[in-house]
């Protein structure tokens, strides 16, 4: 039982937020540091890392896949343009792939594994702003 209380504090939106923002790939593609957080705020394009609708908590003790949600947002002017915004989050999701082969960092969950969940979705909000939607699963333990 220990284990599923270990299990609350192996978050993968933190992990990926942290992995994400020291990306210089990420940074190149969204146009420079400081694009990377848990809301949506400028600069733009921003990115949001968020928790998913979705995922397998198996049973709560070990190797749980929870979804992790990737949201671009473009200016709420319109730029940059839908084809560029989903460059963007691909590159976004790519760079994500990549946080299973990096070294573990000690008092951190184990992340095993990072795969697409589903659709890229084109969903911009009520008002125009420009935002594409992402899922991952992730794959990890504490």
């Amino acid at each position: 039982m220990a284990a599923t209380y270990e299990l609350a504090h192996a978050d993968p939106v933190s992990a990926l937020i942290t992995w994400l923002q020291k990306h210089p790939r990420v940074a190149e593609a969204l146009g420079g540091p400081g694009r990377v957080s848990g809301i949506s705020e400028a600069p733009w394009p921003h990115l949001r890392v968020t928790h998913g609708p979705g995922g397998d908590m198996r049973t709560l003790t070990w190797a749980t896949e929870p979804e992790v949600t990737l949201e671009v947002y473009g200016d709420p002017g319109g730029w940059p343009g839908q084809a560029e915004l989903r460059r963007i989050i691909l590159v976004c999701a790519a760079a994500a792939a990549e946080l299973p082969d990096s070294p573990h960092a000690p008092g951190q969950p184990v992340i095993s594994g990072v795969r697409p969940s589903g659709t890229l979705l084109w969903s911009p909000l009520v008002d125009g702003q420009p935002r594409w939607l992402f899922g991952l699963l992730v794959t990890l333990h504490p």
